[in-house]
């Protein structure tokens, strides 16, 4: 039997992203749409963690069924850690990852590769309504820094200008990888495996 897992997003293509890196049989995400929710919480937390279990809760509390969020972004060492939780705003509340990837750009304009180190981290949140108890986190980080230029039109945020840790400086950003390469290493699959460990542990 298909059991649904409603994903605290709106993003097709996250859905379709998890549902890759879960690999979890008979197991289906679903969007909020799909199962009637209408609204947004506020994501006011500072952390990746807090602005998680906001999501989770307020989905799950709607939905009924188990549910899980999603909430990530980048750590730039030179802006002390920012944007972070402002990651998808960084450049405004209507940015556009191009916006974004502009701004931060000429922010780090004429720093050397040494001063450019950062790195994307993902915290997923997983909560049964039907069971009793607090939700269930999961992390991963992905190191690298921040390339002087875009190259590669792969991914999305901010790949065209992310050169994981082990590329030398100026070689392949996250944009110019396979979707397989990429989901060996990012933050996002690191957390998805130990989420997904963690569920069929619980017999999903």
């Amino acid at each position: 039997m298909t059991r649904r897992l409603v994903l605290a997003s709106r993003s097709r293509h996250k859905v379709g992203e998890l549902q890759e890196l879960l690999g979890l049989e008979d197991v289906v995400l679903v969007t909020p749409d799909e199962v009637g929710i209408e609204g947004e919480p506020v994501e006011d937390a500072d952390t990746f963690e807090g602005n998680a279990q906001i999501k989770v809760r307020y989905y799950a509390a709607r939905s009924g069924l188990p549910t899980l969020a999603d909430d990530s972004g980048l750590e730039v060492d030179a802006l002390d850690g920012g944007p972070g939780v402002y990651t998808k705003r960084y450049a405004g509340p209507d940015a556009t990852d191009e916006d974004n990837n502009s701004k931060l750009l000429a922010v780090l304009d004429g720093r050397p590769a040494e001063e450019r180190g950062a790195r994307y981290q993902c915290v997923l949140a997983f909560l049964d309504p039907s069971a009793t108890g607090e939700p269930v986190f999961r992390a991963g980080a992905f190191e690298g820094r921040i390339a002087t230029e875009r190259r590669g039109s792969g991914g999305f945020g901010y790949d065209p200008i992310f050169e994981p840790e082990g590329e030398a400086p100026g070689a392949r950003t996250v944009g110019q990888m396979s979707s397989e390469e990429k989901h060996a290493l990012s933050h996002r699959g690191k957390a998805a495996r130990a989420m997904a460990e963690y569920l069929q542990g619980e017999g999903w």
